[in-house]
């Protein structure tokens, strides 16, 4: 059986790196969690620079154009921890999805078919299409 898609899979699970932690969630979960976290977060910047801007100059009073300005700085401040989260369980989900095929290939018995081999690892390389697709199309809100 032909090696070298795999070897190419191999190299791009490298690229992203070996440090992968493991807990009850899933990279591609963590990596939706985060999507959603950045979305509120991103709407609640936008929702609390709109009351700053709406702010009255000729009646707005420095207390609250600091609360208005506080509330902006605690949403960017948000918006900068869950972009950083969404790009590393990204990156998550590509390794694990990649080190599950590498693991499935090199599980398959010695005198496996080029066909039954591609049929058996069939769900890892769904995986990694998924997790690559995920990574490469970024952040959507909705």
């Amino acid at each position: 059986m032909k090696r070298f898609p795999v070897i190419g899979v191999l190299c791009v699970s490298a690229v992203f790196g070996l440090a992968a932690c493991s807990d009850d969630t899933s990279p591609a979960e963590e990596a939706t969690k985060a999507a959603a976290d950045l979305c509120t977060d991103l709407t609640s910047l936008k929702a609390d620079n709109a009351k700053l801007k709406a702010l009255n100059p000729a009646t707005a009073t420095k207390d609250q154009i600091k609360d208005a300005y506080d509330a902006v700085q605690e949403d960017w401040s948000n918006v900068k921890e869950n972009a950083k989260q969404l790009k590393e369980a990204e990156r998550a989900a590509v390794q694990d999805a990649a080190e599950d095929l590498k693991k499935a290939y090199e599980d398959l018995p010695g005198d496996t078919t080029g066909k039954d081999a591609r049929t058996q690892l069939q769900p890892q390389i769904d995986k990694l299409d998924q997790a690559t697709t995920n990574a490469a199309t970024g952040l959507r809100c909705r």
